[in-house]
């Protein structure tokens, strides 16, 4: 049976857990347009066709309903920019910083309101941003050209997380003003990661196409 939403207000059987990928996918939808807070149980449960208590059969409150949701979307954030390894070093980390920037683009409302909005506070929100920024890192650190034993890897990692921190801000800057192209805004954010590496020769390979 299809699991996509019936916004038609119709009950369709699914089982217990294309039920719960479809309400978690109509989260995920609806995070793109408004705050978290904002996203109306009754509202979901109105688009899959179901009751409003039935909902919570599959999440037992709200917040673990907003938590699978923030989940979700980091799962689709991490997926569309995962690094293309038939890439070059150069090119296979402009392709992703342009995917990050295209779902960023896509998906503006959610991305400020997890860094900036008032669910950014909450510990259990900050900590799910924290991991996906974790596995951000990760992905540069695997791709490096120097080993996990080089005395110039801690200082890597340190430089990777800071860059990391750099590219939301100004990407934050960039959807509310757009002072700059997008080409403008890509070139930057893939030349100053090498400018943080504190390797000559880490620098050099990163930006040599």
């Amino acid at each position: 049976m299809s699991s996509r939403p019936d916004t038609g207000g119709k009950r369709v059987r699914l089982t217990p857990e294309q039920r719960r990928e479809q309400l978690i996918t109509l989260g995920v939808d609806m995070l793109r347009e408004r705050e978290l807070d904002d996203i109306s149980i009754t509202e979901i449960a109105d688009r899959a066709g179901i009751s409003r208590g039935l909902l919570f059969h599959y999440f037992p409150t709200k917040q673990d309903f907003q938590l699978a949701i923030v989940r979700q979307a980091n799962a689709d954030f991490l997926e569309r920019t995962a690094p293309d390894r038939g890439l070059d070093l150069y090119a296979m980390l402009r392709d992703s910083v342009e995917r990050y920037i295209d779902y960023v683009s896509q998906n503006s409302f959610g991305y400020y309101a997890l860094l900036r909005g008032p669910v950014s506070a909450r510990p259990e929100m900050a900590e799910l941003v924290a991991d996906a920024r974790s596995a951000t890192a990760d992905r540069i650190l695997a791709e490096a050209p120097i080993l996990a034993d080089d005395p110039d890897r801690p200082r890597l990692a340190l430089a990777v997380r800071g860059w990391i921190a750099f590219v939301e801000e100004v990407v934050l800057t960039w959807l509310r003003e757009e002072p700059v192209s997008r080409e403008q805004l890509v070139d930057m954010l893939v030349d100053s990661l090498p400018s943080l590496a504190l390797n000559a020769d880490l620098a050099a390979a990163l930006l040599r196409p």
